[in-house]
């Protein structure tokens, strides 16, 4: 039942439920993660040198993430991932990842932000007219709507381009995403060349990406004063140009805008999708978010301001955040042996974080399982330690576009909650898929009805 070492003793599987545990490792990994947690706060998975050392409460997830982060490196599944998706801000480590961090943390700045506020505003505006032509009619795949806008929003915000043009970038980017986890899964022991089907559709994928990078860089250059330019893809074109060797230039250019493009979206995306879901199932949320919405915003469009008088409408969004955090799993690998509340990690050990399960611990959370946005009204929130809730990540690589996504997020859910109720069919099933990204198996689909 237990592990002995030097320092606090582990508990985990044994036996018939060891193997069970790595068999959910490839399968199902929301139920090995929330499996662990039913061992206790400090867990090992396995056994031998490879074991999983799982960690689910706010002080490790704070000693991990942040007090002692320089001994941890990105872990398990990113690694692997990096063969799909290259050395960008999501994957990359040490000087390369703080070169690239320095290049685009400018775009993010809070000042900059505040100024993107209504061409966040007006994809919102676009989304409502699309919905609008679907009223009354049958479902809507509201994972393509969302992505749709997510990806607009994205060109205007950060990259200053009309990504409308490129419409097979979505299904290019759930190739990669499948890949990624393809590779996490296998440990990345098939070769690229092998001709499984999966990897001859990532190819194709990947080829078709790196036409649309080169597209959107070719535009942009065309344009002239790139340097003069705040944007993120002319800081990226600008950041190359000192590359002696042209192929690591359009190397680097490539990993770095397609990360931008996938992590842009991908996460608001799926924030939004589990955000509509929830209200579904819980009416009363839905009329308070359509009250506060007309209340603060008429029937203008949101401006910045609106960020602090939506209060109710954030925090709706940021307990979905908590039942279904964007960045369900944050791994890690530790450079040299460390301990964690007296728990010792051998140097090389795999450990994770979960917000999937931190954002559920009984002790932080009443009720884990029930949807309460009251969680997050201020007051609630005071006493409650700062890592039990992470659905950016934490500590230096705390995700950058965090504040842009939250405003793309409550922007949405207000200007939609003011005109439309959406409704999930009868016995549609909304089930978690565990990618790079907390996402609704298979897409959301909801009717669009008039708000009432």
């Amino acid at each position: 039942m237990t592990v002995v070492a030097a320092g606090r003793t582990y508990p985990g599987p044994t036996g018939p439920a060891l193997l069970r545990s790595l068999w959910q490792l490839g399968r199902d990994r929301l139920g090995l993660m929330t499996s662990a947690a039913r061992y206790g706060d400090a867990v090992r998975l396995g056994a031998g040198p490879r074991s999983l050392y799982f960690f689910n409460h706010p002080d490790h997830a704070k000693h991990v993430l942040a007090d002692n982060s320089q001994n941890y490196t990105k872990g398990l599944g990113l690694l692997h991932a990096r063969r799909a998706l290259g050395d960008g801000l999501l994957t990359s480590e040490g000087e390369l990842w703080r070169k690239q961090r320095r290049v685009i943390q400018p775009v993010f700045q809070a000042k900059r932000i505040a100024g993107q506020a209504r061409a966040v505003a007006e994809e919102a505006d676009r989304l409502l007219t699309r919905l609008r032509a679907r009223r009354g009619a049958g479902p809507v795949n509201l994972t393509d709507e969302f992505t749709g806008l997510t990806l607009g929003v994205l060109g205007r915000t950060l990259l200053d381009a009309d990504l409308d043009a490129f419409t097979t970038v979505g299904a290019a980017f759930e190739e990669m995403q499948n890949q990624a986890m393809f590779e996490m899964a296998s440990m990345s022991v098939v070769p690229m060349w092998v001709p499984l089907p999966q990897q001859l559709r990532f190819r194709r994928a990947r080829r078709e990406l790196e036409r649309i990078v080169g597209r959107l860089v070719a535009d942009r250059t065309a344009r002239g004063d790139v340097a003069g330019a705040d944007d993120a893809l002319s800081r990226l074109i600008a950041s190359t140009r000192d590359e002696p060797d042209p192929r690591v230039a359009r190397q680097r250019m490539r990993d770095e805008l397609v990360t931008l493009l996938l992590a842009g979206h991908e996460t608001t995306a799926s924030t939004l999708g589990w955000t509509f879901h929830l209200v579904d199932r819980h009416p009363w949320v839905r009329r308070r978010l359509r009250e506060e919405a007309v209340e603060v915003l008429g029937d203008r469009l949101p401006e910045y301001a609106d960020l602090t008088r939506l209060t109710y409408t954030k925090m709706v969004v940021s307990e979905a955040m908590r039942l279904y955090p964007p960045v369900w799993m944050l791994s890690r690998r530790a450079r040299g042996a460390d301990v964690v509340d007296g728990y010792p990690v051998p140097a090389g050990a795999d450990v994770l974080i979960c917000p999937y399960t931190l954002h559920r611990h009984p002790a932080f959370w009443p009720e884990p399982e029930r949807f309460d946005p009251t969680r997050f009204d201020p007051e609630a929130t005071a006493d409650r330690p700062r890592y039990a809730y992470v659905p950016f990540g934490a500590g230096p690589r705390f995700c950058v576009g965090n504040h842009l996504g939250l405003m793309e997020a409550v922007f949405v859910v207000a200007m939609v909650s003011r005109e439309f109720e959406l409704v999930a069919p009868a016995g549609q099933r909304v089930v978690p898929e565990p990618m790079l990204s907390l996402r609704v198996r298979g897409g959301l689909s909801m009717t669009v009805q008039p708000a009432v």
